[in-house]
């Protein structure tokens, strides 16, 4: 039961509760395998892979299902000891667009099924979905299994509808009814932030009572800022590395190129700042790195036109995704990591880069409120005006004392996350859910041996 205003739970003593030993995660629409920042690949793969190995780590097995979008992938993958990435045969195998994965949840959830039907009857304890259609997975495999359902909505279809970017389409209402039921049938919903919480109640009329604030982590082990003393060498070699100017500031932006990620504006800044301060602005690169997601397939090519449109293509930069030590080396190689979104349910990109020491300038939405402390670890603005945007990165780079107290603030902050510590809050909010849920079983169940001494029967 979760203490919606101080974020903590008010649970029961933790040597009473029975920990799950095998949990089934459900994530539909993205592969764990999948590299992050290109079509539906993003900060919940990060969440369920860094999740399922921290789990494993403490002795619980994780079996991931997700959907088979390739001839050639095998049944099952091994991803680390302990955690399975199971393929599920539901559809052409192809990756489809989010859209058209409804219709596939019939085969899918047969799939699921079928795995469990397998095993030994008890197998699984526990059921964790990821994003709504994987609650509706997790809906019915909890009710066949009878066990108890965990899920994490990452991102709310009302949400995004009230805050949706200009060019970008509103979630279906089908969506937003499929996310309604399952957050009316889980026995637990897992909260990225209180603001997410609060959401969940003001807009689901979620009981509060099963909703648990748990934060992401980051790897601080691989996202970690310079030695001390080498904060300049280092930026200059992951430039020389990634094939930057050694000279002169870079300002990153990481994420799927999709009107929700507002990548837009930071080109709209690009230009207002040319206009603002030339001089400076003539030494800036934008690095925009990331592929095309989400409605930003229907013009990939839109934000390089963009860049022409405005005259800033010479101070625009483009990568593909970047995965695992050279995503590190690409924050520390920034000045400042920029993300703009319309709306964030946490924002991993913004704790990566300042466990890097790289302070970052967002939006003051969602998560981002959360995972960037304002003043301290980077600067929050509020809307996404190019001008205001312009007025603030221009201010930071032209500041270098104000950006090293922001970096030290950067990584100070960062290190109050890990993925351990999501783990381990995770595993709180399990025991939670199998106890009450053994707990109304022994109850139906006293009832049912009442009646039948009753003579009801």
């Amino acid at each position: 039961m979760a203490d919606v205003q101080s974020g903590r739970a008010r649970l029961r003593p933790a040597q009473s509760w029975p920990t799950p030993r095998r949990v089934a995660t459900v994530s539909v629409h993205t592969s764990p395998l999948d590299q992050p920042g290109t079509g539906d690949a993003g900060g919940m793969n990060v969440y369920v892979v860094e999740v399922a190995k921290q789990l494993a780590r403490v002795g619980v097995e994780v079996e991931i299902f997700t959907r088979a979008t390739a001839s050639g992938l095998p049944p099952v993958v091994e991803m680390t000891p302990g955690v399975r990435v199971r393929h599920i045969m539901s559809g052409p195998l192809e990756p489809l667009p989010k859209e058209d994965l409804p219709a596939q949840l019939c085969a899918f959830t047969t799939g699921v099924l079928r795995a469990e039907a397998a095993r030994a009857p008890g197998f699984y304890d526990l059921i964790h979905s990821h994003y709504w259609l994987s609650g509706q997975v997790g809906w019915l495999a909890k009710d066949r299994w009878g066990v108890p359902l965990v899920h994490t909505a990452h991102t709310l279809a009302k949400v995004k509808n009230a805050q949706l970017a200009v060019g970008d389409r509103p979630e279906p209402n089908a969506r937003v009814i499929g996310e309604e039921q399952v957050v009316a049938e889980a026995d637990r919903l897992v909260a990225n932030t209180q603001v997410e919480a609060r959401d969940l109640i003001a807009r689901y009329d979620a009981d509060p009572e099963r909703v648990a604030v748990v934060a992401p982590g980051v790897d601080l082990e691989r996202f970690r800022p310079a030695a001390a003393g080498r904060e300049t060498a280092a930026r200059r070699d992951a430039r020389r590395r990634l094939g930057l100017p050694e000279q002169g500031y870079v300002v990153v932006f990481v994420g799927r190129i999709q009107p929700l990620k507002a990548p837009d504006v930071l080109l709209h800044a690009v230009a207002a700042l040319r206009r603002r301060d030339p001089r400076l602005a003539e030494q800036l690169t934008l690095l925009v790195v990331g592929g095309p997601s989400g409605t930003g397939l229907d013009r990939p090519s839109a934000l390089i036109e963009l860049g022409a449109t405005l005259g800033v293509s010479d101070a625009v930069r483009f990568l593909p995704p970047q995965a695992g030590d050279d995503l590190a080396a690409l924050y520390r190689a920034a000045d400042l990591v920029a993300v703009p979104s319309h709306n964030e349910s946490f924002g991993l990109v913004a704790l990566e880069a300042q466990a890097c020491g790289t302070p970052v300038v967002a939006a003051a939405v969602g998560g981002l409120v959360t995972a960037v402390r304002d003043a301290t670890s980077g600067i929050l603005i509020d809307g996404h005006d190019p001008v205001d945007w312009a007025r603030v990165l221009g201010g930071l780079l032209a500041a270098p004392g104000r950006r090293a107290e922001l970096a030290r603030g950067a990584v100070a902050h960062a290190r109050q996350f890990s993925w351990a510590r999501t783990a381990e809050r995770l595993l709180e909010v399990y025991r939670g859910a199998v106890t009450d849920h053994r707990g109304r079983i022994t109850s139906e169940l006293a009832g049912d041996a009442a009646a039948l001494g009753a003579g009801a029967w």
